[in-house]
């Protein structure tokens, strides 16, 4: 592996990806290495750019444009403590990947990556090889940043995801918000439906005034009245005091009712009417106190078959469902799933008060096969568990998150018991073909269009998942 450094700027732009808001990377090293490294981003969709020292590449870095950086370690004046360093310091998080020699210890590649470096490739590193490497890198970089960044909306924190249904709630959200009609947010339960209503609160003009969470199944049927409404003094047994409720606390902001299919059907009524007239009576009072209370209901169960079992006004269920929002169930939004165990690890570690730790690659991965019956409530539990259990090490392992052996999100089996060949006989070949090409398409949307990514959805090595995508292009 020769020594002199490719001393000119050179920028190479892949076809496929947009100029506007290309994954930008740098490489330092010999212009003998350079042309395979350049293929090698060229595969892995990024925008690749050549610096011509150690100092040169450290400058380019500080401008925030990039998440990758390729460094031959036998590049001259490289400390590479000293850099990787430096690196730590950035603002917006890079991965350094340094290309070894023959003659690198191995030694020396542990202790690169114990110091804060991606990924050390030896010598024998092949340009697909490369290619992967430097995709895992540049999304091990977007999760970093997205998982510790600040965005202008504040609300938007509370969300984290970047699929679609993620995509689509934010859209939702940002509609809802500023006006004053109730949402009806449905899901499994540990979907996160308190939090998309603390993010409707927050993005609304009532962020600065209370929102008031109430569960519903958690209060017994004949307290339920007085937690809402409030009472006077003597108003039942043990009603030592006069108290104003739930709505009243949260006058002026959001009140949000969850488990709203567990509430007793005479409250319903009751309940109905003041959303319709804005205004209640305390229990025990015939005194009419007015509310400008915004009220966002969840359920995890399905209330139109409530209604139909007469177990829930019809009325009320419309009047509540005047936005409907349904939180996807993790499984449907596996894309997501690394970006939450890395939001999951920084809050955690912050509330410990201990540095954050490192989740690797086999350890997203791992999680990501899960199916996630208690989804993100589950996925954040078992985070915490992690952490608290790893001591001391800087790092979590797969082994830290014991998982059933049933992992897997989708039974194929069922999937294709379902179909059925018609009487008049079908075209095989083109079946199976439009089959394949469904499922790698879905795989492409679930990650975004990571080829990486999607070839472990799918289990396939990465070439070939190119492979297969060429002869699709082809049929």
């Amino acid at each position: 592996m020769g020594t002199q450094v490719a001393n000119h700027f050179t920028e190479f732009v892949p076809v496929n990806v947009p100029v506007t808001s290309p994954t930008q990377a740098l490489y330092l090293g010999s212009m003998e290495n350079s042309e395979s490294v350049l293929r090698a981003a060229q595969d892995a969709d990024l925008r690749m750019q050549t610096a011509q020292s150690p100092a040169d590449m450290l400058s380019r870095l500080t401008s925030k444009a990039y998440s990758v950086a390729v460094v031959e370690l036998s590049i001259p004046d490289l400390d590479p403590a000293e850099f990787l360093e430096c690196v730590r310091q950035l603002v917006v998080p890079v991965m350094i990947i340094f290309l070894l020699d023959a003659h690198t210890a191995p030694s020396e590649a542990v202790r690169l990556v114990r110091m804060g470096a991606y990924h050390c490739a030896g010598a024998g590193t092949s340009v697909d090889e490369l290619s992967q490497l430097l995709e895992q890198a540049a999304e091990e970089a977007r999760c970093r940043k997205l998982a510790a960044a600040q965005h202008d909306k504040q609300w938007r924190n509370l969300l984290v995801g970047e699929s679609k249904s993620m995509q689509d709630l934010v859209r939702i959200i940002d509609l809802v918000a500023p006006r004053r009609c109730t949402v009806l947010i449905t899901g499994e339960t540990g979907t996160g439906k308190e939090m998309a209503a603390r993010a409707i609160h927050m993005a609304s003009g009532r962020g600065q005034a209370p929102m008031v969470a109430l569960n519903c199944s958690a209060i017994p049927e004949h307290l339920l009245e007085a937690e809402l409404f409030g009472h006077t003094k003597g108003a039942f047994t043990g009603a030592v005091n006069a108290r104003v409720g739930r709505f009243e606390e949260a006058n002026n902001g959001t009140l949000f009712l969850d488990e709203i299919g567990d509430m007793p059907l005479d409250l319903q009524a009751k309940l109905l009417r003041v959303l319709q007239e804005r205004e209640l009576q305390r229990l025990g009072s015939s005194e009419t106190v007015k509310v400008n209370v915004r009220v966002i209901a969840a359920s995890n169960l399905d209330l139109l078959e409530r209604v139909k079992q007469g177990k829930f006004r019809e009325d009320l269920y419309y009047r509540l469902n005047v936005v409907p929002i349904q939180m996807p169930a993790l499984r449907e939004r596996a894309g997501d799933i690394r970006l939450l165990a890395r939001h999951f690890v920084i809050k955690i570690c912050r509330l410990e008060g201990m540095p954050v730790k490192e989740v690797f690659n086999e350890t997203l991965e791992h999680l990501s096969w899960y199916s996630w019956p208690g989804n993100v409530r589950q996925l954040e539990n078992m985070v915490e568990k992690a952490v608290v259990m790893s001591g001391d090490r800087q790092s979590l392992l797969p082994g830290d998150f014991p998982l059933p052996a049933e992992a897997t999100r989708v039974d194929i089996g069922r999937s294709i018991q379902q179909f059925s060949v018609p009487d008049e006989g079908i075209d095989f070949v083109r079946a199976v073909t439009s089959f394949e090409r469904n499922i790698v398409d879905q795989a492409l949307q679930k990650t975004n269009g990571n080829k990486t990514l999607a070839a472990d959805l799918l289990r396939l090595k990465r070439t070939t998942l190119i492979s297969k995508l060429r002869v699709l292009e082809l049929a």
